[in-house]
């Protein structure tokens, strides 16, 4: 049986560091993490209301090889990054251990990432590797991957999912609107930042898994 567990880890035990260093405000959300043979090339939305005051020099930080800027709007940041897969970290556990990786999201104090695996036993074999190579992980959550009510996934994470059902029943879509991202943020108990970046990627799966030909 598919199982889905998330993960907490410290903020200061994962890379990208010299980020919340320049910008205690920043929220980061993994947009796509391509696995191969033996390397991780993810990409990371970093929001903030400063994010123009970023540097692309993440020289400084042992668990990054290259950080490249893919592209800047008014308060995020797209960003590309390759790793070095000799400094241990979550990503390297994802490397070397059967699970999938669904989603990551980081602020100044923390970091949670949400796994895939086809059974209980790989997600134990993931925390052990953790463990074993001195990655602080917690488990917050472990459950059976559940049916869907409908029959399409759209590709939502479950953060995207929840943050786009709550801003339909609060009333965040309506004109005029009866919720800001703040009232969503404080009831998610997440960043406005992170409220912003998954109502956005969630639109923006929805809209490709729903109204997107091939062709298109």
């Amino acid at each position: 049986m598919a199982i889905e567990a998330s993960f907490t880890i410290d903020q200061p035990e994962f890379p990208l560091n010299a980020v919340f260093e320049a910008l205690p405000d920043a929220s980061i959300e993994l947009d796509r993490v391509v696995p191969t043979k033996d390397a991780v090339v993810p990409y990371f939305w970093i929001y903030s209301e400063n994010i123009s005051e970023l540097s692309a020099d993440m020289s400084g930080d042992e668990g990054v090889d290259e950080f490249k800027v893919i592209d800047e709007l008014e308060d995020q940041m797209l960003v590309r990054i390759d790793w070095n897969l000799d400094h241990e970290s979550v990503l390297t556990a994802i490397v070397n251990t059967d699970v999938t990786l669904l989603s990551g999201l980081g602020d100044e104090e923390s970091w949670t990432f949400e796994v895939r695996s086809s059974d209980q036993k790989k997600v134990s074999e993931f925390q052990t590797y953790c463990h074993e190579n001195d990655v602080p992980i917690k488990l917050a959550q472990l459950h059976a991957l559940s049916p869907l009510e409908s029959d399409r996934e759209y590709d939502l994470t479950e953060g995207q999912r929840n943050a786009l059902v709550l801003a339909y029943s609060r009333g965040y879509f309506d004109s005029p609107r009866d919720a800001t991202q703040d009232d969503l943020a404080d009831e998610l108990d997440i960043s406005r930042q992170a409220v912003s970046s998954r109502l956005q990627r969630g639109l923006r799966r929805l809209v490709a898994s729903t109204l997107i030909t091939p062709q298109e």
